[in-house]
């Protein structure tokens, strides 16, 4: 008999709300400011993995903590090992939420918290639907392995850590993206864009500190930018100016010596920049109208001129587009300017194949000038990943996707990185709807209940199929 899966899923909500608010409770952003020998990536992730690997043992499976930093829940046995692949570390709560972020709410259907879509969300989703498949005895004749990290939005030490300790599974997805699939994801480099002091010179007014943004995965939603000298009357004009772009707020406020800014944009995930409405390019822009010292003049005009309002990379000379994986995206995230200390911008960027990051960093370099800055990639660059759609996991997704939801599934690759990229046969397969508002890394973001227990029933019907 068929199983029915979207009412197997059903009578499990309240308990996967409970479970999941538990979970969302906890600010689990990666924290090594405050790490110990016994919390490598801060108390947070640690605390969301026990958490996540709690609820697995209550509920009877076996589990594995690797150091803290990545988890293991197992079920089923045989000679390959199907993998599912989340993670309980959040992005910074960042400003702009009408909640707390880290106390759920329940809203018109939807979950208010950081994490409810990434990942926590689709997490405990992936999870309830390996427990329904061993509740339901349907027959197993695999190995599933569902692999937790804990720092997947930075620099991926847990699941690096894990695979170093533990057997790498031989297929497997990633419930961290979007449906019908994702079985391509651009390439991932940040790249440190590093400014050269100038010969001093007579100015108007001399910028002594410029900071934006949180993470170099998120577009930055406020930029400060501080002045000292006479600040002109054309200055006050130009604010008003900007105040009526649509999205966008400036306030300015007087000091001793000078002047402070403030524009809030609006904040967004890097892999589509456009999303967003990046409030350090903007307020460079601003800057540029005035009479700058050179050093302060250099780094807000190559902000302007060659970052602000182009996530394709056109004006840094990077622009490259591939057929099967799309644009290149690039999205300049964390900025830091001391005029005696750091001069940077961090730029994030979503490269399909066809180019490198050594190809990147010549374009820039050239574009910029290398009298001017220097470029490197800083941490760890990740190469483009494709899975073909003709593969037996690709096709079955695809099928089971098309089963429940009545709609044409359809190869798909995005800029965003997800765990699935860590084995050759690996995806990412749901849990946000193709129609759905995509409020990862931002403020008050949410995701409908419906759309968990949904995924539930699809990923118990994908797990069921793909494990027997």
């Amino acid at each position: 008999m068929m199983t029915n899966w979207q009412a197997e899923a059903e009578k499990i909500r309240p308990q996967l709300l409970l479970d999941l608010k538990s979970l969302l409770q906890i600010d689990s952003a990666r924290d090594v400011a405050h790490k110990t020998a016994e919390f490598p990536l801060g108390p947070g992730p640690a605390k969301a993995l026990q958490a996540m690997l709690g609820l697995a043992e209550r509920d009877g499976f076996n589990t594995l903590n690797v150091d803290n930093v990545a988890g293991r829940i197992e079920y089923g046995d045989g000679d390959e090992i199907f993998g599912l692949f989340g993670h309980m570390d959040v992005v910074p709560a960042g400003p702009g939420w009408t909640t707390d972020p880290f106390t759920p709410v329940e809203k018109d259907g939807r979950l208010y918290a950081r994490g409810a879509s990434d990942d926590k969300g689709p997490s405990i989703a992936a999870y309830y639907a390996l427990k329904l498949v061993r509740d339901l005895g349907l027959p197993v004749n695999k190995k599933i392995h569902f692999i937790i990290g804990t720092d997947e939005e930075s620099e991926w030490v847990g699941i690096n850590r894990y695979l170093e300790q533990e057997p790498a599974p031989d297929f497997g997805f990633s419930p961290d993206a979007e449906f019908p699939i994702i079985n391509g994801e651009k390439g991932i480099a940040t790249f440190a864009i590093t400014f050269k002091p100038q010969p001093a010179a007579s100015s108007a007014l001399t910028l002594t500190k410029f900071e934006a943004g949180i993470r170099v995965n998120m577009v930055p939603q406020t930029a400060t930018a501080t002045l000292t000298g006479t600040a002109p009357e054309a200055l006050t004009a130009l604010i008003e100016q900007k105040n009526t772009e649509p999205g966008i707020t400036v306030e300015e406020g007087r000091t001793d010596d000078g002047v402070i800014i403030t524009l809030t944009g609006k904040g967004a995930h890097a892999q589509e920049p456009k999303d967003g409405i990046n409030a350090a390019t903007h307020l460079a822009a601003l800057l540029t109208e005035l009479d700058l010292d050179p050093t302060g003049h250099q780094y807000v005009e190559a902000i302007a001129a060659h970052m602000h309002e182009d996530s394709r990379g056109h004006l840094l000379g990077i622009a490259h587009e591939d057929a099967v994986m799309g644009e290149l995206t690039a999205s300049p995230d964390l900025f830091s300017y001391d005029p005696a200390g750091e001069q940077t911008v961090m730029l994030n960027v979503r490269y399909p194949q066809g180019t490198d990051p050594d190809t990147i960093i010549a374009a820039i370099t050239k574009t910029l000038g290398a009298d001017h800055v220097s470029v490197a990639v800083n941490g760890h660059a990740q190469p483009p990943h494709y899975v073909s759609g003709d593969d037996p996991l690709v096709k079955t997704l695809l099928r089971v996707y098309e089963q429940h939801t009545g709609q044409a599934g359809h190869e798909q690759v995005i800029g965003g990185g997800t765990y699935g990229r860590i084995i050759t046969r690996g995806v990412a397969y749901g849990a946000l709807m193709p129609d759905a508002e995509n409020v990862m890394h931002q403020a008050n973001e949410y995701m409908t209940i419906d759309s968990l227990i949904q995924a539930v029933a699809i990923y118990a019907d994908a797990i069921s199929q793909l494990a027997k």
